[in-house]
C-alpha cells in the first residue's frame, strides 16, 4: 500500500482542544488533536432537481413540522412517559470548564483493558514545553504507566488515559464502566476445556498461517474505494450528474444590465395583463347584466383553472428558475424555500 502523500484540499488539522496538563508543581501547555478522520464515503439525501434535503421534527399526533420553541428535552421513565428537562437544569449540573488536565494518579498500562478504549487522541507541546513534554513522555513510557484523569471537551466531561508511545503522549477518552457488557451478558457459553488433538490440529493451522507483521493493505477501506471509482466514472460520463443551481446574484452581478431588463420585460408583462383583465372584466360586467350569478360563478371556476395551469406550468420548472423567478418578483425569504414553496409563492403572487 503507498504510503499517503499530502492533500491541498484537504484542511489543515486544527486543535479540539487546548489547556494544561499539571504535575505536581509542573503546568505543561498542550493541544489535542484527534488522532483518527472519518475517510468513507458520505452521500447526502436530496431531491430529483439536487436540492440537500433537511431534517425536521415531525408531530405525529397534531401532523405537523414543529418549531424550535416548540421543542422540549424529555427523559423516558416508560413507555411514552417523560420527565421534562429544562437547559437551566442541564447547566447547573454541568462541568466545572477549567481547561486542565490533572494527573493526580498513575496506573499500570496493562490494567487497563482494551474495551475501555474509545478514541485517541495526540497531545502536542505549546512553544517553550517540548523539553518537560519529553521528559513526562519518556518516564510514563519507561514505567509503562497511564495517567488517568478527568477533561472536559465542548462541554462534555471524559474520563481520560495518558499513554506514552515513542515519545509522543496520546490521549485516550475512556469509556464508563457501566457502558461495557461482560460475556454473560449476551449468551456466551461458560469456558471449558476443547479436545486435546483439535486444539492442537487449529494451533498447527494458526502456524501454517502466521505472518511477522500485520499488512498495510488489510486495513484499506476496498469499499469506500469502489464507491469513488463509481462515483468518477460517472462524473467522467457525465451519467446522473445533478448541475448545482445557478448563482443567480453573482450572473446579475457581473450583468447588471440584464438583470434591469428582465425586471422592466417582467414588471411590462404584469401591467399588460392586468390591464387586459380589467378590460375583459369590464366587458363581462356589460354583456352578462341581469344574469351575474351565473357568469360570476362561471368566471370563477375559469378563474381557479387558470390558477391550477399555473400551479402545474410551475412546478415543471427546476428549483434554479423558480428561484429565478422569486428573485424578479424580490419574494422575501425565498433563499430558504424548498422548491415547492417556491411555486406556491411565485403562484399566490401572480
Amino acid at each position: 500500500m503507498p504510503e499517503e502523500t499530502s492533500n491541498p484540499s484537504r484542511p489543515e488539522p486544527r486543535p479540539f482542544w487546548s489547556g494544561n496538563i499539571a504535575f505536581g508543581l509542573i503546568s505543561l501547555p498542550v493541544s489535542l488533536y484527534a488522532a483518527t478522520r472519518r475517510n468513507r464515503v458520505a452521500l447526502r439525501m436530496v431531491d430529483a432537481d439536487g436540492t440537500p434535503l433537511r431534517r425536521r421534527y415531525y408531530c405525529p399526533r397534531d401532523e405537523r413540522v414543529l418549531t424550535a420553541d416548540e421543542i422540549v428535552r424529555g427523559y423516558e421513565v416508560e413507555a411514552e412517559r417523560f420527565v421534562v428537562v429544562e437547559d437551566e437544569e442541564l447547566d447547573a449540573v454541568a462541568p466545572d470548564k477549567a481547561r486542565e488536565i490533572d494527573l493526580r494518579r498513575f496506573v499500570p498500562l496493562a490494567d487497563i483493558d482494551r474495551m475501555y478504549f474509545n478514541r485517541a487522541y495526540f497531545l502536542t507541546p505549546d512553544e517553550g514545553a517540548i523539553k518537560a513534554y519529553r521528559l513526562l513522555a519518556q518516564s510514563m513510557q519507561d514505567e509503562q504507566r497511564a495517567g488517568i484523569a478527568t477533561v472536559v471537551m465542548r462541554g462534555t466531561q471524559y474520563l481520560i488515559a495518558i499513554v506514552a508511545d515513542r515519545g509522543i503522549l496520546r490521549a485516550e477518552t475512556l469509556r464508563f464502566h457501566d457502558e461495557l457488557r461482560r460475556p454473560q451478558d449476551i449468551g456466551l457459553p461458560a469456558l471449558e476445556a476443547g479436545d486435546k488433538t483439535r486444539v492442537e490440529r487449529l494451533q498447527q493451522s494458526i502456524r501454517s498461517r502466521r505472518r511477522k507483521t500485520l499488512p498495510r493493505q488489510l486495513l484499506a477501506d476496498h469499499y469506500s474505494a469502489a464507491v469513488r471509482r463509481c462515483i468518477k466514472h460517472k462524473l467522467d460520463a457525465d451519467k446522473d450528474v445533478i448541475p448545482a443551481p445557478t448563482d443567480v446574484e453573482a450572473e446579475q452581478g457581473d450583468q447588471d444590465g440584464e438583470g434591469i431588463d428582465l425586471m422592466r420585460v417582467l414588471k411590462d408583462s404584469l401591467q399588460q395583463q392586468e390591464s387586459s383583465a380589467k378590460k375583459s372584466a369590464s366587458a363581462t360586467s356589460a354583456k352578462t347584466d341581469g344574469k351575474p350569478e351565473k357568469n360570476r360563478t362561471a368566471g370563477a371556476r375559469q378563474h381557479d383553472g387558470g390558477n391550477d395551469n399555473s400551479r402545474t406550468r410551475l412546478q415543471r420548472l427546476s428549483k434554479s428558475e423558480l428561484y429565478r423567478r422569486a428573485q424578479r418578483l424580490d419574494l422575501s425569504g425565498r433563499s430558504n424555500m424548498t422548491k415547492a414553496e417556491l411555486a406556491r409563492a411565485i403562484n399566490r403572487h401572480h
